[in-house]
């Protein structure tokens, strides 16, 4: 390992290309960079200087140790922030998993607000859907969840609390066949017809799916964004975040359809695993008890709009 100095001696020869200039960057007498030098040689036992020229260079050899010298004195600088972050309270990294029904989008000031602290602390954030969202928090791929659907499941040292609730509207594409048929819609109307869904992510259940009926046709599709997409151009029917779809309803390029058997609305929540609380969740979860940010997120981004 060189030390600052040795490393410094290294860079200023290569972008000097003379022992006069390097001295002058280094504000050191000539005699002593070139004493310095050939320090550097003995203990390495390579010859790191090419003297031959008029001027003076790295050998291939002597390329090889600063490149490597550089990238090691990064890597001790960068454990050495690590490791007193975590002293100081702060994770290493922060995992975040949101449900699909949340935008990433609505997340985005308060990852701008958390920069402003820098704290070192990495932020990972990943989606699942339904089942997947308690799941990977039980199962160590989360620090954190927000938007999770259903009641909190039995998980050890789970904290949690609701974000809010989300409001479903029945919405089908104005040229499909049961855009004309008499409201409200039962479920024999609904069964003859294709619903779109967004598929379970869960890894160690068979799934669930949301609002549709026993042995209807389904779409799969991998996000909520792709259901509204998909629902809009006529390829399924099926229930969909109001306040995401309010545009589209308000030009017409989906119809809302009153149902015999309406959607209750559904509780959204943030969850985490109060065994491990470091500095980055404590801020995050004192962010999400905000009312306005919780709505913010709970009424997602109108893509459309």
């Amino acid at each position: 390992m060189l030390s600052e100095d040795e490393l410094a001696l290294l860079e200023a020869i290569r972008d000097a290309g003379s022992l006069s200039r390097a001295a002058a960057r280094l504000g050191k007498a000539p005699s002593t960079v070139s004493h310095a030098a050939r320090q550097l040689e003995q203990r390495f036992d390579a010859l790191l200087f090419d003297r031959r020229r008029y001027r003076l260079q790295l050998t291939r050899a002597g390329e090889v140790l600063t490149e490597e010298a550089a990238r090691l004195a990064q890597d001790v600088s960068r454990v050495t922030q690590r490791v007193r972050q975590v002293a100081n309270g702060w994770e290493d990294q922060l995992w975040i998993v949101t449900d699909e029904l949340m935008e990433f989008e609505t997340l985005m000031p308060v990852m701008r607000a958390f920069d402003k602290l820098e704290s070192g602390v990495a932020l990972r954030v990943t989606h699942e859907v339904l089942a997947g969202t308690w799941e990977a928090l039980r199962d160590g791929r989360a620090h954190l969840v927000i938007g999770a659907t259903n009641e909190p499941p039995a998980i050890p040292n789970l904290g949690w609390f609701e974000l809010g609730v989300v409001e479903w509207v029945f919405a089908i594409a104005p040229r499909h066949p049961l855009a004309s048929a008499h409201e409200p819609l039962t479920r024999e109307d609904i069964a003859q017809h294709r619903a779109v869904v967004v598929a379970d992510s869960s890894r160690f259940t068979a799934g669930r799916a949301y609002g549709t009926v026993g042995g209807q046709r389904a779409l799969a599709v991998p996000s909520m964004r792709a259901k509204m997409q998909a629902q809009r151009d006529g390829l399924g029917i099926g229930w969909l975040p109001r306040h995401r779809v309010a545009s589209l309803l308000k030009r017409g390029e989906l119809v809302e359809k009153r149902t015999a058997n309406p959607r209750e609305p559904n509780v959204l929540y943030v969850g985490w695993r109060n065994d491990h609380e470091g500095r980055a969740l404590q801020w995050w979860l004192e962010q999400l008890r905000d009312a306005r940010l919780a709505r913010r997120l709970v009424r997602g981004v109108d893509a459309y709009a």
